[in-house]
């Protein structure tokens, strides 16, 4: 049997399609991978909420699933949107990595006055945290993002640490804990979906875990019901049924915070309605702010 992937030319997504299509190689199953553009990578120099969001980087390969131009896709869980085009569905959830952000600097911490991050929920946990910095705008792939760090044009930058390891970099800075910097829904997750084929869907039933799928689908229930996608500042994490979640205001001197049981997806839509019941004024304003 031999199947095509579609993914993202980035370097870490092509690392993120190789493991899979290693996993599928131990059970026969042969892969041809195919790179393809989306708009996410192609406009690098606009902030996430103004080009679309998270789904940017999923539309064009949700596409060419549909169209039949490939079999199935990879991609890292939290760029996945939670609504979803019919046809395409979630068919395997890897086991977990790290879900925790990780603050490379070169420079002491304390020195650290300049922070890169197109994140709102990044700079507005950052301005929480107490460290007197400017949050400045940075987009693109890991190696230019980087690279703009030795440039000088920060003083540091933030990555998924899920990212750094699956590259191999081995970078000087701070893994920032998600209990307090609390990561976006499905962050060191990755997903592979496919058509809506009940054959083609029971080929990847042996690369799914368990517990991280059930975990995600608690993340992505609260993140649901908070509604505001990437725009609205708010962290989601579940770990072995526990859950964590918050929403900030841009500015992060205002939150709300759930900790709870986490061990079903009914349990993640009441807690995703409480705290957006109790953060109502503060996802608004955060969406008004950004002209949403």
């Amino acid at each position: 049997m031999s199947l095509i992937v579609g993914t993202r030319a980035s370097r870490l997504a092509i690392a993120q399609t190789e493991r899979v299509c290693k996993m599928l190689d131990k059970f026969g199953i042969e892969t041809e991978v195919k790179k393809i553009s989306t708009s996410g990578d192609d406009r690098t120099n606009v902030p996430l909420h103004k080009v679309g969001g998270q789904g940017i980087f999923v539309r064009a390969l949700d596409d060419a699933i549909l169209n039949g131009e490939v079999d199935f896709a990879v991609h890292s869980m939290k760029d996945i949107p939670a609504k979803r085009p019919e046809g395409v569905v979630t068919c395997a959830v890897l086991k977990r990595d790290s879900p925790a952000d990780f603050l490379v600097h070169y420079c002491p911490l304390e020195d650290v006055k300049v922070v890169g991050t197109s994140s709102t929920r990044r700079r507005a946990q950052f301005l929480r945290g107490g460290l007197d910095v400017e949050i400045k705008e940075l987009r693109g792939n890991v190696d230019t993002r980087i690279r703009k760090l030795k440039e000088g044009e920060y003083d540091a930058i933030v990555l998924a640490e899920a990212g750094m390891e699956r590259l191999n970099l081995e970078l000087p800075g701070t893994r920032l804990l998600p209990q307090w910097y609390v990561p976006s829904p499905n962050q060191g997750t990755i997903a592979v979906v496919c058509r809506d084929e009940p054959e083609l869907i029971d080929t990847f039933r042996p690369l799914n875990h368990e517990q991280t799928e059930k975990d995600a689908n608690v993340e992505r229930a609260v993140m649901e019901e908070i509604g505001g996608g990437c725009y609205t500042p708010q962290g989601v994490y579940c770990e072995n049924n526990f859950l964590i979640a918050e929403v900030l205001s841009l500015d992060g001197k205002r939150w709300e915070r759930i900790e709870d049981d986490g061990s079903s997806i009914e349990e993640g839509r009441l807690i995703g309605q409480k705290l957006r019941s109790i953060g109502y004024e503060i996802i608004e304003e955060a969406k008004m702010s950004l002209g949403l």
